[in-house]
């Protein structure tokens, strides 16, 4: 098999694996960097040139979409569809993760657990919404922000109200959350492939930190599951449209909270944590699925 990795850089661990794992089980891989691919949009031949050449012979495609090339990166991934090639996560899955305030409301709809959450435009109603969630402490996230920047734990009502008005003085969209205080500052990484979570892991934030990210100094370590903890993640990930993701979850006193789920999850916390190959798991899954045609939207969304 001929697969591509969409990624800007060829040197990180994730994109690196993911590399190492095709060689090893005999496929042919070449890494692509989306933002210098070029697309003909064309009714009877769609392609897509990457570096003076067409892309071609490709049997299925891996994005790792940075969240701030979402637009572009989806696109190249919705071109790579209408040209029949199989990709493991597809274009509007992407984009539907990606849109925090989506996925949540798509994430409700189904019965999925999550944490109480606001969304307002207007600053004139923002005490009815703090209590709405709960009242205080409570999160205000940046629709928009990744690993853990734009996320501010707001401990009073007049610390939550200054941040709203803040934010929304920048013209930032943000979400307004109920604060898991039992969590500890941990939360579950589940890796989900298809239909299983084939590793997980719990991230404890650093001290004084409620945002448990490894990129902020959080630790990885093994975790078990319970079953409801596994089913939520890969009901979490089949909503989303994700054959790949990454769910992040909370333990609360209500049982377990869906916070996030990843188009592209990152490989070195997981691996590390668990010592599974996980990379090999997810060109395992793409030998079974990958064929043409078989890509469900076909670039529509």
């Amino acid at each position: 098999m001929k697969i591509g990795i969409l990624s800007r850089n060829s040197k990180l661990y994730s994109t690196r694996r993911l590399a190492e794992a095709i060689v090893e089980r005999g496929h042919e891989v070449k890494i692509i960097d989306p933002l210098l691919c070029y697309m003909t949009i064309a009714s009877q031949r769609p392609t897509i040139h990457y570096r003076g050449e067409e892309l071609t012979g490709f049997d299925a495609i891996i994005p790792r979409i940075g969240a701030s090339i979402t637009f572009f990166g989806t696109a190249v991934v919705r071109q790579f569809e209408m040209m029949n090639v199989y990709c493991i996560n597809e274009s509007v899955a992407i984009s539907r993760s990606r849109d925090k305030l989506r996925s949540m409301q798509l994430l409700s709809r189904k019965g999925i657990g999550l944490p109480v959450t606001g969304f307002a435009h207007s600053t004139k109603y923002t005490k009815d919404l703090i209590s709405q969630v709960g009242g205080t402490p409570l999160v205000v996230k940046l629709l928009e922000g990744t690993q853990g920047i734009g996320v501010v734990l707001a401990e009073t009502k007049k610390a939550a109200e200054s941040v709203i008005e803040a934010f929304r003085g920048l013209k930032a969209q943000m979400l307004v959350q109920e604060f898991i205080k039992e969590a500890g500052g941990a939360d579950l990484r589940c890796f989900v492939i298809g239909e299983k979570v084939v590793a997980a892991m719990m991230r404890q934030g650093a001290d004084g930190e409620f945002r448990s990210n490894l990129h902020r100094g959080g630790k990885a370590t093994l975790v078990r599951l319970t079953p409801e903890e596994r089913s939520t993640a890969v009901r979490s990930a089949k909503i989303m449209g994700l054959n790949v993701a990454g769910v992040d979850i909370l333990r609360s006193n209500h049982g377990p909270v869906v916070m996030e789920v990843n188009s592209s999850p990152g490989l070195e916390g997981i691996e590390t944590a668990t010592g599974k190959d996980v990379a090999g798991q997810i060109i395992q899954f793409i030998e079974k699925q990958a064929k043409p045609g078989k890509t469900r939207t076909r670039g529509k969304g």
